[in-house]
């Protein structure tokens, strides 16, 4: 009986491993642009077909996409083949062979540890393992002075019986540099926000950063990591990351990824060639404080001091994408941002219609709900070297408001783009994307369910009543090597804030009224990979930022500074006016 018992339960405890073991493994960092570009002229081509509304992508996926492309090289030009052997040396391990490299110690079987590109890599059928160094430094210099980024780490990833991954990565980050003179800072100028290149407010694509205490530039570490279980049809996993939902080459209106990272519970799936589900629960930070949850220390002589601690602010999302035909990408989903004080069982569902579980929740007390959104996005790479591709962030929508006769506006964002990809020419690629975000969008009256993390929109780097034209010119010559030349048009226009009593006239309002703030910002970027894992960067950019003052008649909500409050409040010190910067860099890992 007891034997039968045991066979039972070590039956049960298989199927429960290969039942959760439900997807993809390690995440490719989204900052690996170079990877991500290719897979995706790739896809242009016709050559391989990808759902690109989701990232990152799993290096297992990017491994198969690139041996997919190696059984169709007579598709590819010079230039990609050269391409292609150069990055599947880079995914060595997930093909299961040991990477080639100029310098290394090796006994051609199990480890490799190598020096030019450098990473040690061990390879049993039981376990993959690599880990690589993270270092590098950029020097940035305008008329205002010199910026010094620097940064260090490592990042580790294991593969276990071919069914558990595990990852992390730390990087120590600073900028320290000569524009953090005071003379640089008008009396009752706050010099440390002003020191800054990133910050909540500054309208810019730069990483959202949180801060340590420090009284100059701005240190700060950005920890990742996790560990799923996966198989080959989908995963599921713990993780601390950085993600982007929304097809885009200049940042998403659904989720940029330009909050910093934040944990969060991952599953995909993907059970057959036309569909495809995501899902994620996260824990977002408020940024917020609960005035009813503090701790008491004992600070001086007969003096408690009470440390409030930070409210907290959840998010669950899905997206599910239907591949009719393809290279046609059709995919819709919804999310819920909630602040209760424990998680909601019912938001772990995947598929789900998370505002009706909300209005279960909340309207019997006739209290107040969550804050939900939906969202859609449409990816053609149907015609040869073309992608097409929208998207639409839906805040919160009412049919009476589509109505001609109704001045309210639906706080709603949407996108537009395409890339015209190796036609007529090879090698080069021409870009294109407009986006536009309507009054309100993105804000809620409770500021616990904003969509933002650490203050940081997790949407348009523009926020809300925002429009934004990109285009772009892209150039590689040689392997690994991608010139850049491209132009954005920022504008914000008036700025409202979300008051529940008055937010009938706030988007009652023109959008795309007055201009508040405005960037002009053309770059040319050249970044080439030397060996795998070792990068050059060469960046000169001319920026035109201005702030302008309003003259139509103020509304309550409305938020009115000085143009040069305006410029304050959306621009760094560094890049406020005309600037020509220029920045050189190098660094092992990115």
């Amino acid at each position: 009986m007891l034997n039968s018992m045991k066979k039972l339960l070590a039956s049960l405890l298989l199927f429960l491993f290969t039942f959760v073991s439900v997807a993809q493994d390690i995440p490719e960092s989204i900052s690996y642009t170079q990877i991500y570009d290719f897979i995706d002229e790739l896809a242009i081509d016709k050559v391989i077909s990808v759902n690109s509304v989701v990232k990152p992508y799993s290096r297992n996926f990017i491994a198969q996409k690139l041996v997919e492309a190696q059984a169709k090289d007579s598709l590819l030009t010079k230039r990609q083949k050269a391409d292609l052997k150069f990055f599947l040396n880079n995914y060595a391990l997930e093909r299961d062979t040991m990477p080639t490299t100029i310098v290394s110690w090796t006994d051609k079987t199990t480890f490799n540890l190598s020096l030019l590109q450098p990473a040690f890599h061990y390879y049993s059928p039981q376990f993959k393992a690599r880990i690589t160094p993270i270092l590098g430094m950029d020097i940035l210099a305008n008329k205002k002075g010199v910026i010094t980024k620097r940064w260090f780490g490592a990042e580790f990833q294991a593969t276990i019986m071919n069914h558990l991954s595990v990852y992390g990565s730390y990087r120590d980050q600073s900028f320290n540099g000569t524009y953090l003179r005071d003379s640089y800072f008008p009396t009752g100028y706050d010099k440390i926000a002003g020191a800054k290149i990133t910050q909540p407010t500054f309208l810019n694509n730069l990483p959202g950063i949180e801060y340590k205490e420090a009284n100059y530039g701005g240190d700060y570490s950005d920890m990742r990591g996790g560990i799923k279980a996966y198989t080959s049809w989908g995963s599921i996993g713990l993780v601390k990351d950085v993600i982007t939902w929304g097809d885009n080459y200049n940042g998403s209106n659904i989720i940029s990824g330009k909050a910093p990272s934040f944990p969060m519970v991952t599953l995909n799936l993907k059970p057959c060639k036309w569909f495809e589900l995501n899902y994620i629960h996260g824990w977002l930070i408020s940024n917020v404080l609960d005035s009813t949850n503090y701790y008491l220390e004992d600070y001086d002589d007969g003096v408690v001091r009470k440390h409030y601690r930070p409210a907290n602010k959840f998010l669950a999302a899905n997206m599910l994408t239907f591949t009719p035909i393809q290279g046609l990408n059709l995919s819709f989903g919804n999310s819920i941002i909630y602040a209760e004080n424990n998680v909601q069982a019912a938001y772990f569902i995947p598929i789900a219609y998370y505002k009706s579980i909300d209005h279960l929740l909340t309207k019997g007390l006739k209290t107040e709900n969550q804050n939900s959104q939906l969202f859609f996005n449409v990816s053609s790479r149907n015609i040869k070297h073309l992608h097409l591709y929208g998207s639409m962030y839906i805040d919160e929508i009412s049919w009476a408001r589509l109505k001609p006769s109704n001045p309210q506006q639906n706080p709603v964002s949407y996108k537009v783009g395409f890339n015209v990809s190796n036609w007529p020419l090879k090698n080069i690629s021409l870009q294109g994307e407009f986006t536009r975000s309507n009054i309100i969008n993105y804000k809620h009256s409770i500021q616990t369910l904003t969509w933002a993390s650490n203050s940081y929109n997790l949407g348009s780097y523009l926020g809300d009543n925002s429009q934004d034209i990109y285009v772009a010119i892209n150039y590689k010559p040689i392997r690994s090597l991608n010139l850049n030349l491209s132009y954005t048009n920022a504008t914000k226009y008036n700025d409202y804030e979300y008051i529940r009593r008055q937010v009938g006239e706030a988007i009652s309002q023109k959008p795309f009224n007055e201009k508040i703030w405005h960037n002009d910002l053309v770059v040319f970027k050249a970044i080439y990979e030397v060996v795998n894992n070792a990068y050059a960067i060469i960046n000169v950019e001319w920026n035109n930022a201005e702030g302008y003052d309003l003259t139509s008649t103020p509304i309550t909500s409305e938020t009115r500074l000085t143009s040069q409050g305006n410029l304050d409040k959306f621009s760094p010190k560094f890049y406020q006016g005309k600037n020509l910067t220029c920045t050189v860099g190098f660094s092992f890992g990115f």
